[in-house]
C-alpha cells in the first residue's frame, strides 16, 4: 500500500480544502459562527494529524510537506481575512508573513543543494498553535457585547505568545538553516 495514502494525510487535505470555505463565511456571507467553527476544525485536524502519524506509524514525506504547507496557507488566508475584518493590525500580517517567506527561501536553497530540511521543534508547534487558538476569538472579536469583549483579551492572549514564538522560531529556523548551508559549501 502506498505509505502516502492515510488518515493524517487526509486530514491535512481536509484542511486545505476548509480554506475557501473558511474565506467565505468569513468574508462573503459573513457567517462568523461558521467561519469560526472551519477554524476550529482546521485546528483539530492539525493536531490529529501529527498525533495519528506518530501513534500509528503514518508518517510519510508527503505528509512532512503537507501538513505544514496546509498550516502556512491557513495562517495566510486567516491573516488575510482578519486584517480586512479590522481584528489585526497591518503589522501582524507583515511580520508573520514576513517571517514565512524568509523561511521559504532558506527552504528552496536547502531543497536545490539537497540539504536534509529542519525538523519542526516543539516551540515551532506551539507557534502555530497558539495562532490557530487566536484567530477564530480574534474574528470573534470583532463583535460587540461581553463575549467580543472576553474573545478579544484571550485572542490577545493568544495572539501575543503566537507571534512572539512564531518569530522567535523564525529565526532559530533562519540561523539553522543557514548554518547547514555554509557547512554544505565549506564541505564542498
Amino acid at each position: 500500500m502506498n505509505k502516502n495514502i492515510n488518515i493524517p494525510n487526509a486530514l491535512s487535505i481536509l484542511r486545505l480544502l476548509g480554506v475557501p470555505v473558511f474565506i467565505y463565511f468569513a468574508l462573503i456571507s459573513e457567517e462568523d459562527v461558521l467561519a469560526i467553527f472551519t477554524l476550529m476544525v482546521a485546528g483539530a485536524t492539525d493536531y490529529f494529524d501529527g498525533k495519528i502519524a506518530r501513534a500509528w506509524n503514518q508518517i510519510s514525506t508527503l505528509g512532512a510537506l503537507l501538513d505544514p504547507a496546509a498550516d502556512r496557507i491557513y495562517i495566510l488566508a486567516t491573516l488575510i481575512v482578519l486584517y480586512l475584518r479590522d481584528a489585526i493590525s497591518l503589522w501582524v500580517v507583515i511580520a508573520l508573513l514576513g517571517r514565512d517567506a524568509m523561511l521559504a527561501l532558506v527552504t528552496l536553497v536547502m531543497k536545490i543543494r539537497k540539504i536534509e530540511l529542519l525538523e519542526v521543534t516543539f516551540l515551532g508547534k506551539a507557534a502555530t498553535f497558539n495562532l490557530l487558538y487566536a484567530f477564530p476569538m480574534l474574528l470573534l472579536a470583532t463583535h460587540e457585547g461581553l463575549i467580543g469583549q472576553i474573545a478579544f483579551v484571550c485572542g490577545w492572549a493568544f495572539a501575543s505568545w503566537g507571534i512572539a514564538l512564531y518569530l522567535v522560531t523564525g529565526l532559530t529556523y533562519f540561523h539553522n538553516g543557514i548554518k547547514s548551508i555554509r557547512v554544505l559549501s565549506n564541505n564542498s
